[in-house]
């Protein structure tokens, strides 16, 4: 009982974090179209374009995101006759966590020990591992890491990560529009009155541009290491085995060739580790795409 109490305080603490994250995204979105609205002398044009960015990238990536996804990892379908013991444990997992419907399953095939979890919601999901998590782990390590993408799915957090990669795509286009903006020369500059007012405006409105989008990446990243606390958590839940999960991470955090081919760094977030080759530094941690695998495993170990 007690443990299941840490397990709902761990997804509650991480669920209003995500939640004040989503906020500040919202307010840097904001912000970027007022600035733009100012430079060409309306507000109301400037957010009007945002929402219109907003807009056009979030029925993008809501229809054919998860698409997108897959084929940049190169992933492929399979059958249950290829990887029965995959799809079982797809199955008994997604029953557990009370799915209406089974995710689909991938492979990629990469001797990397990794895995993720992509779609818009329970319904239009998939579950991706690697040839070499399949060679390499056992039963139990295998649900552990099949639970922790489950959890992702029964959170929606591949909705909120979704969204993420939306907003921050939006700040991105909206910076830039920006940049070419000050090139251009805006509408409303002639309005202005002093060119040393202007001046300041253009160099406030330039560091915006440029580091509007380096916040939205950080913001980001630091949702997305503190939803694998929560996936950690949730997926210890649905197999009520947490030895298996941290088992999992051990071996991949030993993983002599952890480097996921297909993989870059638009889907990094997404993967259980990161799947690229280990760095270390105080700058490496601030935009690492995931939590130290060695605190999730301690985390893991204390359940």
């Amino acid at each position: 009982m007690a443990e299941r109490l840490i397990h709902f305080d761990e997804i509650k603490k991480n669920n209003r974090l995500s939640v004040l994250l989503f906020f500040f995204f919202l307010i840097l979105i904001g912000i970027l179209g007022v600035v733009v609205g100012l430079f060409w002398g309306s507000i109301e044009f400037g957010v009007i374009l945002a929402l219109i960015f907003g807009l056009v990238y979030a029925l993008i990536a809501w229809f054919s995101g998860a698409d997108m996804l897959l084929a940049l990892t190169k992933a492929k379908p399979v059958t249950k006759k290829e990887y029965p013991h995959l799809f079982h444990t797809v199955e008994g997992l997604s029953i557990a966590a009370g799915l209406s419907v089974v995710p689909k399953t991938y492979v990629i095939d990469d001797t990397a020990l990794n895995a993720f979890a992509t779609g818009r919601d329970p319904e239009h999901s998939a579950i991706v591992v690697t040839t070499g998590l399949l060679n390499k782990l056992n039963r139990e390590e295998l649900e552990g890491v099949v639970a922790h993408e489950m959890a992702h799915i029964k959170n929606y957090d591949i909705r909120s990560m979704m969204i993420a990669a939306v907003m921050v795509g939006v700040i991105v286009m909206l910076s830039d529009f920006m940049l070419r903006s000050f090139l251009w020369g805006g509408r409303g500059s002639n309005d202005r009155e002093g060119g040393q007012a202007q001046i300041i405006f253009i160099l406030i409105g330039l560091v915006l541009a440029i580091l509007a989008p380096l916040i939205g990446e950080m913001i980001k990243l630091a949702l997305s290491r503190k939803r694998e606390y929560t996936a950690d958590a949730t997926g210890a839940m649905l197999t009520r085995y947490p030895a298996g999960l941290a088992n999992a991470l051990k071996k991949i955090k030993d993983d002599p060739d952890p480097l996921v081919d297909s993989a870059n760094k638009a889907t990094a977030h997404l993967f259980i580790s990161t799947p690229f080759r280990k760095q270390k530094g105080w700058l490496t941690g601030l935009f690492s795409t995931h939590p130290p695998i060695e605190e999730r495993i301690a985390r893991l170990e204390r359940m």
